[in-house]
């Protein structure tokens, strides 16, 4: 047997620390022990892993004593807090929340696309997933900017309410509830009521008119891709539990036809082509949740440019675009960085 790793998961209450916790039991992550932290609220807690039972512990600085790797996803003001700690205490923290992102000293890694940064990890003991919208468009963009040289991207985003997390799936659930029975819609999560609605606000507006989270696809593209490519983003709360999905026009410095895009994605690392038009086959969140691949289809040349090309991408968020890109981040770890 190899080596075995000892893993704390910081957030495990959570739709995302939930979903991490699978991921490291569907993918025979090999974990020594494991320990769950959360807030005091939640301290107490018996969860499982692998069959067996495991006490939520309330997250401390202390914490992380023997700990080799942090999966964090308890947000921003915890990750800022806690991950120094974590580190200083000798852990690899891999944090999803958009706390460490544009950190210089911090790689921001999407496996698929530029795992080579993980390398960078020694700099502050942080690892930092991206935007869940940007890893997603990142794995499908990769091979067609290898390829042909992406010179600009316009994507709109139509993101599902688990990315706000366990209460957002609540209200909307409940909302649609309240008025198939002919009540109002309590509204609590959002500024406006989600159910049978679309919210073109996905966090705080910033002074040039764009949501931070517009904001952080384009800065997180441009770390990850290692340019500064030029992007604009549209970010739209929809009523859909799981799953984002994501209609991307991209230029490119040379043409692409349909064709050779679809052998390029046929054949790229965590995408699934699925595009068949005529027979009605095309990417759909409900295609997306609980697996993950990215889901690319509806491919067409944009005739408005010369060298323009358009798709629709789906994946689920709680997997690829949190989890599951965590994992194996670690697994990348392991393999190749830690003794």
């Amino acid at each position: 047997m190899g080596k075995l790793w000892n893993i704390a998961v910081v957030g495990a209450t959570g739709a995302v620390g939930e979903q991490m916790i699978e991921c490291l039991e569907e993918r025979n992550f090999p974990v020594g022990n494991i320990k769950y932290l959360a807030s005091s609220r939640s301290a107490g807690q018996i969860l499982e892993f692998s069959g067996k039972p495991v006490m939520v512990e309330e997250l401390k600085h202390d914490s992380f004593e023997g700990i080799d790797i942090a999966l964090f996803s308890a947000g921003g003001d915890r990750s800022r807090e806690f991950c120094p700690s974590a580190a200083k205490a000798g852990a690899v923290c891999i944090d999803n929340s958009s706390a460490w992102r544009m950190d210089p000293d911090v790689p921001l890694v999407v496996p698929e696309v530029n795992s080579h940064v993980i390398a960078q990890y020694r700099k502050k003991g942080i690892i930092a997933n991206p935007n869940c919208s940007t890893i997603q468009m990142m794995v499908a963009l990769k091979p067609l900017h290898d390829y042909a040289a992406i010179k600009r991207i316009v994507v709109s985003t139509y993101q599902a309410v688990s990315g706000t997390g366990k209460k957002a799936i609540d209200e909307l659930s409940k909302q649609v509830g309240e008025l198939l029975n002919g009540r109002p819609a309590e509204v609590k999560v959002y500024p406006h009521q989600i159910a049978f609605n679309c919210l073109p606000q996905i966090d705080s507006f910033e002074s040039n008119g764009y949501t931070r989270e517009e904001m952080k696809m384009v800065f997180e593209t441009r770390k990850i891709m290692e340019t500064e490519i030029g992007v604009t983003a549209t970010t739209v709360r929809v009523p859909v539990f799981y799953g984002h999905s994501e209609s991307v026009n991209i230029e490119t410095g040379r043409k692409i036809t349909v064709a050779k895009a679809m052998e390029l994605l046929k054949n790229a690392p965590g995408v699934e082509l699925v595009d068949d038009v005529a027979n009605g086959v095309y990417p759909m969140p409900l295609d997306a949740t609980g697996q993950d691949l990215t889901l690319v289809g509806r491919i067409r040349e944009d005739e408005s440019i010369e060298n323009g090309l358009n798709l629709w991408v789906v994946a689920d968020n709680i997997r690829k675009g949190a989890a599951t890109n965590a994992v194996q981040i670690a697994e990348i770890l392991i393999g190749k960085y830690l003794k």
